[in-house]
């Protein structure tokens, strides 16, 4: 099967859970709230705790404690959602009956808090790591910095789905998805890439349509409308993207930690998609 050809059926098989359960683009919602609120919460006395106390551009001690503890939570936020997201993808996935909902998904995310804020600080701090190896080493660091976000990322994919649904701990989770990750999909990320493209995709398009019909119209007044719409498509694709990649997420993970393929994604040769390495 041809890259592009798997890369659209696994968007296509995700679509359609998405379509039978629509409640799921709720956690992105969420998430973008409260990334919203906690921005406010450690930005602004951030900012006054640098600027104001201070009377000049150097940060303080305690600026420095303000946006390490951002970090931390926004991290935490993302990933809380996410959780929820994934315990509820499930679900729309057994094929049992069982109905996905908001309120089942945060309940399931918040008697996982305690794993959940300890993976936040891992990826907080991993994150941390690459951009400071960025600045430091220039060109160089943004080479080494892109190749082992990459690595982590592909490695650490289905930690979530194994903390949510196996119960497991931070250290036993990355464990048991680099074993997962070398068992059965090895390099090939069809999935991701395909989610990933179409999202760039809409994005783009929707860009181009709104900033063009605004520059053609034109009128100040009209050109900052349209870059309003353009934000909030852009806004609505991430949302549209992000509730994707958990279903595809929480797909792959009973694929491979049981090898049961969810029946949305039977058109889909799992075996070939990811071969194991």
């Amino acid at each position: 099967m041809g890259r592009l050809a798997l890369s659209f059926k696994l968007f296509s098989a995700s679509l359609r859970v998405l379509r039978a359960h629509k409640g799921l683009t709720w956690f992105p919602v969420l998430a973008g709230i409260a990334g919203l609120l906690v921005a406010g919460a450690f930005l602004t006395p951030a900012f006054f705790t640098a600027h104001v106390q201070t009377g000049n551009a150097q940060p303080t001690v305690g600026t420095w404690v303000l946006l390490a503890a951002f970090y931390v939570v926004s991290a935490f936020v993302t990933i809380f959602f996410n959780a929820a997201l994934i315990s509820q993808a499930d679900i729309a996935l057994r094929g049992d009956g069982g109905i996905p909902g908001v309120g089942a998904g945060l309940a399931a995310a918040s008697r996982r808090w305690p794993v959940l804020l300890g993976w936040a600080g891992v990826t907080a701090t991993v994150s941390l790591v690459l951009r400071t190896l960025e600045e430091r080493l220039g060109f160089l660091g943004q080479i080494v910095s892109s190749l082992v976000g990459l690595a982590w990322r592909l490695t650490t994919f289905l930690v979530l789905p194994i903390v949510m649904l196996e119960g497991a701990g931070v250290r036993d989770g990355v464990k048991r998805s680099v074993e997962l990750f070398r068992r059965t999909w090895g390099e090939n990320v069809a999935g991701n890439a395909g989610i990933g493209v179409v999202g760039f995709l809409l994005s783009l398009v929707g860009y181009a349509v709104f900033l063009g019909a605004g520059f053609l119209l034109g009128g100040t007044a009209t050109v900052f409308v349209c870059v309003g719409l353009a934000i909030v498509w852009t806004l609505l694709v991430a949302v549209f993207v992000t509730t994707l990649t958990g279903i595809y997420q929480t797909a792959l993970y009973r694929y491979a930690a049981d090898g049961v393929v969810p029946g949305e994604f039977a058109s889909v040769d799992f075996a070939d998609a990811f071969r194991t390495r």
